[in-house]
Order: C-alpha cells, then structure tokens, then sequence
C-alpha cells in the first residue's frame, strides 16, 4: 500500500450547476498562493532533493519551457512523463479548400496529467472541512470565444462566469468585476457595467475587457444579499482562485 505523503484541506460549496438537488456539494481545494518556477526550483534545494542550485533549477527550467513552447508551435506534440501537451485547431471548416482564418479558428494549446503525476495521486488523503462561509463565491469561468474552462480569455469576447452570490449590485466604490494582473497588481482592467450580459446569482456573463497579453485575478465585488429587496451595507470580493490568461 502507498504511504500517504501529502495532504490537501478543502471545503465544500454549494453546486451552482444543478439545481433539482439542494443537498449537492462540491469541493475546492483551499489553495493559498500559486507557486512559479522560482518557488518550485526552491523547494527542490530546501528539501535536498536537487543536485543542483535553485537558481540553477530555475534557469534550465525556464530555458526548457521556452523551447517546449517553440516546439509545440511546430505542431509537435509533448510527452513529458508528468504531463502531455498538444497543439489543437478550434472551429469548423465549411469546405475542403477553406483557408485558415484567425477571425474563426484558433490555436490552443492543451495540457493533461501524465503517467507518473497520476501515480502521485496514490500518495495523497483530503481533509474536508465542512461548509465554507456562504458568501460570494466564483466557482467557474467559461471563455465562450474557444470553450476554455478555467485557464484562456479572449479579450472583447464573451466570458460566462458561474458561483455562488456572485450578481453584481451595489453602489458603493469598488462594486463591480475586474481583472488585475498577477505581475503588476495596480494593472487592473475594470469591466464597464453596461458590459456585464447576464447578471444573476448564480451566473454572471460579461464582454471581457481589452487585455493585453498577461496572466490575471478576475474578482467580484457586490452587495447583493440573495434578497432583492435588501443589499449589504459593506460589499463582499470573490477572487477566483485560477489564474487566467490572455495570450498573444
């Protein structure tokens, strides 16, 4: 039997996406910070593990996820033990000699765990702990433009966004969805209300601001009290807890 290494806490959450079942839960892992290269080269040498230096590490990493980049661009697909990555064409040709057309195709790129991450998983036990504080909460994000869940965005495109007490309302400063960049915090895109589609408690559709190409936060901050004739006298933010990103 495998040794239990690691040890993951989570909460549960109400599931916004059925509705005929008011016992339904899912669970999201309490997830503090988002580790880069850097951290992770760190790691390696504090735990003695790496023959070679952090900086070192992080240097070949870097060089290593650059050419990979290079390489799938080729069209070559990747097989790197602990994850695969491949090339895709998004969107319908209409005939056999139709072009391709970047107002109607896209390039994405596509990540899956591999055989030895899957073996890792053997190591691992959850906590569950219990109901999170019903608050807002941003559950998923959907980019509508390529069917991306939880990673792509296509600025000037629509983006569905579904949680928990997530309608935007309010008037006091701050009420609203933005975007702030994971680089530069004080870059912040704010989506200008008359973009904002759809606005219900559980689903949020909104036209996603010109991003520049970059890694971002989308929070929402709101008032509303899941009682239409009541709002909150101090707003609430949700910060959803991937990283999105505009590519170039």
């Amino acid at each position: 039997m495998t040794n239990i290494l690691h040890h993951i806490r989570a909460y549960l959450y109400e599931n916004p996406l059925t509705k005929e079942n008011l016992n339904d839960f899912i669970a999201r892992v309490d997830s503090e910070v988002s580790l880069t290269v850097k951290d992770i080269a760190e790691s390696a040498a504090l735990r003695g593990g790496a023959d070679v230096s952090a900086a070192t590490m992080e240097h070949a990493t870097n060089l290593w996820l650059k050419e990979m980049a290079y390489r799938l661009c080729d069209g070559f697909s990747i097989n790197a033990g602990w994850f695969t990555a491949s090339v895709h064409i998004k969107g319908t040709f209409d005939s056999p000699t139709e072009h391709f057309n970047p107002d109607k195709h896209r390039v994405l790129f596509e990540f899956h765990q591999g055989a030895e991450l899957r073996r890792e998983l053997s190591t691992v036990t959850v906590e569950v702990l219990g109901l999170a504080e019903s608050g807002t909460v941003i559950a998923q994000v959907t980019d509508m433009r390529t069917g991306s869940v939880d990673n792509l965005l296509t600025p000037d495109r629509n983006l569905r966004i579904t949680g928990q007490k997530i309608k935007v309302v309010g008037d006091e400063p701050g009420v609203g969805i933005l975007f702030r960049s994971v680089e530069d915090p004080d870059a912040i895109y704010r989506v200008d209300p008359a973009d904002i589609i759809i606005n219900n408690p559980s689903e949020v559709i909104i036209v996603i601001p010109m991003l520049i190409p970059d890694t971002y936060r989308l929070e929402i901050t709101t008032q509303f009290a899941n009682d239409n004739r009541f709002v909150l006298k101090q707003p609430r933010t949700a910060v959803f807890n991937r990283i999105l990103t505009v590519t170039q």
